[in-house]
């Protein structure tokens, strides 16, 4: 994938600096802020229903305790899988909690503030069509395909349905620009003789896989357009001679665009003075592609002054 244009701004989770992650308001905030890109998680329910929501387990942002007590597995964690669709419509979505139990982010928007539901894909689609329908402006999804091998074990091929899904929703229209993303290798290389091969795949980086090599890149591109990385990968390269900011430069040369996760105003990587500046340096001094961000107002401000609107 050669680099065209401006960094795309990937609204993570919607605008999730500004209200519950994944729910249907926080993506109406990030296309009224000028994304363009809005993110999809998806996981299944017991019901085989697709749905946009980060984990696995539902006790970090919602209030499953309360409406079913004594439902969690063995290791205490309330599972998305063991639940059918009715069942979390009676769930409310609130603000991400830490393993303490108080709010991740004290500065955003409060578990008292108001009550929110989880989407499924097929709904959360159809909403953004007709965002594009009413206001005449394009955007695009950003699906993940959410731990596979864990879904395949439950029973279900997540990928495939995830794939029917799309398909059927863009058949309705309007047909809207997709990335479909994955930390599975071996899942993306499975599903790409199913797609579109217009498609463009992206092959997600956690830092604890460590920085990639120029050899991994190859392979990579093999199958997909773009790498997804952790922040802390272009930030903090492992102590192999790498320059901060060269795995842009390396991916490039292996013909992928680089999308990096998460920037977050509230949660800046350390010894960096401000939003703006890791802005600076990661779309306009090392040239990334776009940006997965809980603030898409702020980068789009800043690309739109700094880069040009």
């Amino acid at each position: 994938m050669q680099t065209i244009g401006r960094p795309l701004v990937i609204a993570h989770r919607g605008a999730s600096g500004y209200l519950p992650e994944h729910t249907l308001v926080a993506k109406a905030l990030a296309f009224g802020q000028g994304a363009d890109y809005l993110e999809q998680d998806v996981v299944a329910t017991r019901d085989d229903q697709l749905i946009v929501f980060h984990d696995l387990t539902l006790e970090q942002t919602t209030d499953v305790a309360r409406h079913f007590p004594g439902r969690q597995r063995a290791d205490g964690h309330y599972y998305c899988r063991d639940f059918n669709l009715a069942e979390l419509r009676r769930l409310g979505v609130g603000p991400r909690l830490d393993p303490q139990g108080g709010e991740r982010h004290p500065g955003r928007f409060p578990g008292t503030g108001g009550r929110f539901g989880i989407p499924t894909l097929a709904e959360e689609i159809r909403f953004i069509q007709g965002l594009v329908r009413s206001s005449g402006r394009m955007v695009g999804i950003y699906p993940e395909v959410k731990d596979p091998a864990w879904h395949h074990d439950e029973g279900i091929d997540l990928g495939m349905n995830l794939l029917d899904t799309l398909e059927a929703c863009q058949q309705q229209g309007p047909r809207l620009p997709v990335f479909l993303q994955c930390f599975d290798a071996g899942e993306l290389q499975r599903l790409r003789p199913h797609c579109d091969p217009g498609l463009p795949f992206v092959q997600l980086l956690d830092s604890a896989g460590g920085r990639p090599s120029v050899a991994r890149l190859g392979e990579i591109a093999s199958y997909a357009q773009a790498i997804g990385p952790s922040l802390k990968l272009l930030l903090h390269p492992a102590g192999d001679g790498q320059a901060a900011g060269s795995l842009v430069a390396d991916a490039h040369r292996a013909g992928l665009a680089v999308h990096p996760y998460t920037f977050r105003r509230d949660e800046l990587p350390a010894g960096v003075e401000s939003f703006e500046a890791l802005l600076e340096t990661c779309l306009v001094a090392w040239g990334a592609d776009g940006l997965f961000t809980d603030f898409p107002d702020l980068a789009r401000s800043f690309i739109d002054q700094r880069l040009g609107g």
